[in-house]
């Protein structure tokens, strides 16, 4: 790994692992230089997926500074809305992780009813803040074969995209990929860390046009 490289992937792990500097979320926005997201992606991407797109969606600076208030007034909104939900913010986007127990039950991508109501008000939401890129990503545990968790994230994923373009979320800022077993965030030799990998990702990003409109100057900080 290249010195510059290497700082990236350091300052990139700084700005992830401690949160509860007083640096804001703005602030962590603008630290991400011009550039600098998709070569953090590249490194970070190894270990999660979700982390490496929003890394490398980055466009920092200023610009980054005004996108991460934006992200910021969305996810308190998605904060208080969702149960059964751990909502995140990184970088200049945020990170929804569902226990894929809450939404489907054993070997099913059929999403249970009692959850849709988690769905309804989330895209209620993204409706409100609509210039956003909406990645959903299922994951699994390594039970069974990697060809059938496969098969079975990429069906978790795509029922979520669809049962958000159902309630009105433009199907063209949704994109649905099945990570099987090959995303863990925890080992698969334990009943705990299984658990935590059988999940589904809800990964959102700046649009080209709120881009624009950041690096623009036309995004304000109320």
């Amino acid at each position: 790994m290249s010195k510059s490289n290497l700082f990236l992937y350091l300052m990139m792990i700084a700005i992830i692992t401690f949160p509860s500097c007083n640096a804001s979320n703005q602030t962590k926005g603008a630290v991400i230089g011009a550039g600098a997201g998709a070569a953090a992606g590249a490194l970070l991407g190894k270990d999660n997926k979700a982390v490496a797109i929003i890394l490398g969606a980055a466009v920092g600076g200023v610009a980054g500074g005004l996108i991460g208030n934006y992200m910021d007034k969305q996810a308190a909104k998605i904060q208080d809305d969702l149960e059964g939900a751990t909502v995140e913010r990184v970088g200049e986007g945020i990170l929804i992780t569902f226990d894929s127990g809450i939404l489907f039950d054993i070997a099913s991508y059929s999403l249970k009813p009692a959850t849709r109501s988690n769905l309804d008000k989330l895209s209620v939401t993204m409706e409100k803040y609509n210039e956003t890129e909406i990645r959903v990503l299922g994951h699994t545990d390594d039970t069974g074969t990697e060809k059938y968790n496969a098969t079975l994230s990429k069906n978790r994923a795509g029922a979520v995209n669809s049962y958000l373009v159902s309630k009105g979320v433009a199907s063209g800022r949704l994109t649905d990929t099945g990570y099987g077993e090959l995303d863990p965030i925890a080992t698969n030799e334990t009943i705990e860390g299984r658990e935590m990998n059988r999940r589904v990702e809800i990964v959102i990003v700046a649009d080209k046009k709120l881009q624009r409109a950041a690096k623009n100057g036309d995004l304000t900080m109320e």
